[in-house]
């Protein structure tokens, strides 16, 4: 089945590929809201409460990696998790869903190509590198191709690629999500069964800032925070040895203001750009360097946080 026919099978509508012929419209919308408007529909949706959450078949536990600001490598600590929870426990089923339908970037990451296939029972099949399960929007749709969606579309979107997909077994699906607080969180948030969020941020003030809205959303989304992971925190001289916090050194101070644990902190380095680039993740192209221990001690602790967790729900139900 080509990618174009499965696209339409699996999604119920087809990317349009051609830009002179406008996106079928499936709802009509005002083209303009007050902030006083946008702001009441937000409190209208968040007083409802969250539906109930429906797991996914033979998915143990899921874990978000978020960020408020774009371009704090996100996506890079979403990655290189994944890949060491499957390192360090190799007998343990490992998914990587990347949930950022605009700007995919787990295939270049991950180095994965190719048209997903549908499984007998009419279920995409995950492709497989590195050990990991990997389902990415990017996949469905070519390169050069802008996915031009609304929100309701990109919903629609996200419930395909979470279970409309054959991840199961799996003993914990990492997501990667957009930067932000949007549509993505939200859906994610009120339909599935997060364990805890990942939030990754950067020294910079105006990284930090956003990252106090994107706690307070997981807050009112009922979201538990694991802890938070601090990229570009110094840089090392090559030839004296000095830190130097090229980007500030708030992010301590900002975690404890919002009672959050830094739980891995990441030095610059410029060896990162050479393994994004080649689609090798740091805990396989350099897996003696600091980088690639410090995500083994994360994914241990993302490890740690889940069993302790479900110890808690263990005794809860006794």
């Amino acid at each position: 089945m080509n990618l174009q026919r499965a696209f339409q099978r699996v999604y119920g509508v087809l990317l349009n590929t051609n830009a002179n012929t406008a996106a079928p419209c499936c709802y009509s919308v005002r083209l303009k809201h007050t902030k006083e408007e946008v702001n009441e529909h937000r409190a209208k949706v968040m007083a409802k409460g969250l539906p109930e959450r429906k797991p996914l078949p033979g998915v143990k536990s899921i874990i978000l990696v978020a960020s408020g600001k774009g371009g704090v490598g996100k996506t890079t600590t979403a990655v290189n998790l994944a890949c060491a929870m499957k390192v360090i426990e190799p007998d343990k089923e490992i998914g990587l869903l990347d949930a950022d339908v605009f700007g995919p970037s787990v295939p270049l990451m991950m180095n994965i190509s190719g048209e997903p296939m549908l499984n007998d029972d009419h279920l995409i099949e995950p492709l497989l590198n590195y050990g990991v399960k990997c389902m990415s929007m990017g996949l469905l749709v070519s390169g050069e191709n802008a996915v031009v969606w609304r929100g309701l579309m990109v919903m629609q979107a996200l419930d395909r690629l979470t279970r409309h997909v054959a991840w199961g077994p799996l003993d914990c699906l990492v997501v990667d999500t957009p930067p932000g607080t949007g549509d993505t969180h939200l859906s994610l948030a009120q339909n599935l069964p997060i364990d805890g969020a990942l939030v990754v941020t950067t020294p910079q003030s105006a990284a930090l800032q956003v990252t106090k809205r994107g706690v307070n959303m997981f807050e009112k989304l009922k979201v538990p925070i694991v802890g938070m992971v601090e990229n570009m925190s110094h840089a090392i001289c090559y030839k004296c040895g000095t830190k130097n916090f090229v980007f500030g050194n708030e992010t301590k101070q900002t975690a404890d203001q919002m009672g959050l644990e830094i739980i891995e902190s990441f030095e610059v380095d410029h060896n990162m750009s050479e393994c994004i680039n080649s689609g090798k993740p740091a805990i396989y192209a350099l897996p003696d360097s600091i980088h690639a221990e410090k995500y083994r001690q994360l994914a241990n602790k993302v490890f740690k946080y889940i069993e302790n967790k479900d110890k808690e729900q263990a005794k809860a139900k006794e």
